[in-house]
């Protein structure tokens, strides 16, 4: 039996693959393990307790639960809830906008394989584009979506040290070259693995940028605002003409649900819808009816703002603590924490590259992400992406502790 180049490419293995690999295999390997590599969002009591709430409402609903359960919605998702959600939109931040400019999709990974596909590749026109992404490190679900074409370029960062440990990367906008080859620009705010957070005047010139060249400006809003809303410092959230904006339901605590949400303009709404339907006839119906209650009312700002929030929030800088402690006496840096639910950390001439620390890690039961899967579309071999990892601070503290002391301990031993 042989498989296609389609094929082929799915199964040569990809930093994608490895991370929900790695996932399946924490979730079976015992207590433990200290899973700080996945995506997962944390246990938040207070949103568990909601959506048990919310689901047993639909259980008695019977109506209600046969339609959720048993049809299909449109392939531009449920319009209750579309119409709701614009209608929050408008409200909260007046924007110009109805159940028509809102798609549903099964979770923010397909959400990404149609943008990218809509705006990359071989054109009627002539020529083939690239979505330029202005700040790497970028999120590793991306770099595949090309299906083995290359499909990205990247821009590196500048990067600001700020006091004794932490960094921040900054969109360096005087190198941003924007040709008539890019089809569109993507950024993810909080940026996936680094909880970066894009300054409102870096999405202005963006957006800017953007408009100038007449492309879309994706923002990957899937840990931001307006929900779930981790994010820990300033942020306005940005929507018009030139923005495709792209949110989640997995981080406010229904991963298992794979619901991705669009806004953006018609023409775009209706390609979503398109593939879709072809790809699999129409959007999940489940995390839609678990948070319209909280999307008609309003109530998912609130929650967003004051419940999971905080619990990230307070997660990060104790992690931060902890790092500071097992660290010392090593040449370490954390970006300064700003949102989502990562800390990302740079070794500094790191004697080993960051996929071997991953392997010696995983040896003792500690799971982390390699920073080298975090640089899609960045040709240069630049050293800063081999010594840096992704730690995820979202799951039980006990074991985010234990795995920064046994990181800490490796880091130590790398450097002799």
């Amino acid at each position: 039996m042989s498989f296609s180049r389609f094929g082929q490419f799915l199964t040569q293995g990809s930093g994608i693959v490895q991370l929900m690999d790695d996932l399946g295999s924490a979730a079976t390997t015992g207590d433990d393990t200290c899973m700080l590599g996945g995506g997962n969002p944390g246990a938040i009591p207070e949103m568990q307790a909601y959506f048990r709430n919310q689901m047993a409402a639909l259980l008695e609903d019977r109506a209600r639960f046969d339609a959720v359960i048993g049809k299909y919605d449109s392939p531009d998702g449920d319009e209750r809830f579309r119409d709701a959600l614009a209608g929050l939109l408008a409200r909260t931040y007046g924007w110009n906008i109805d159940a028509r400019n809102i798609a549903v999709t099964n979770g923010s990974q397909s959400t990404f394989f149609v943008l990218f596909n809509l705006f990359s590749g071989a054109f009627e026109s002539g020529g083939e584009r690239k979505i330029l992404l202005p700040l790497t490190p970028e999120y590793i679900g991306y770099s595949d979506a090309g299906l083995g074409a290359s499909i990205f370029t990247a821009n590196r960062p500048s990067i600001e040290l700020v006091g004794d440990d932490l960094f921040k990367y900054h969109v360096d906008l005087d190198a941003l070259e924007v040709s008539d080859r890019i089809g569109a620009l993507c950024v993810s705010r909080p940026t996936n693995p680094t909880g970066n957070v894009l300054t409102d005047g870096e999405v202005e010139a963006l957006r800017g940028t953007c408009r100038a060249h007449d492309i879309p400006l994706i923002l990957d809003c899937a840990y931001g605002t307006p929900f779930p809303n981790i994010i820990f410092t300033e942020a306005r959230p940005a929507f018009g003409e030139e923005i495709i904006l792209c949110m989640s339901l997995s981080k406010l605590g229904l991963p298992g649900v794979r619901t991705g949400i669009v806004v953006a303009g018609e023409e775009v709404i209706r390609a979503i819808g398109a593939a879709n339907a072809i790809l699999s006839l129409a959007p999940g119906s489940v995390g839609p009816a678990l948070v319209l209650d909280a999307i008609e009312s309003g109530a998912i700002i609130d929650l967003s703002n004051d419940v999971v929030r905080p619990f990230y929030r307070d997660k990060a800088f104790d992690t931060v603590e902890v790092m500071r402690r097992e660290f010392d006496g090593i040449p370490y840096r954390i970006h300064q924490p700003e949102g989502a639910i990562f800390l990302w950390v740079w070794f500094a001439g790191l004697p080993i590259t960051s996929l071997e620390l991953y392997e010696r890690l995983k040896a003792r039961g500690v799971y982390v992400i390699a920073g080298e899967h975090f640089f899609p579309g960045l040709d240069e071999d630049w050293p800063h992406r081999h010594e840096c990892i992704r730690v995820s601070y979202a799951g039980d503290a006990d074991k985010v502790r234990r795995g920064v002391a046994i990181i800490g301990e490796e880091v130590r031993r790398a450097y002799g």
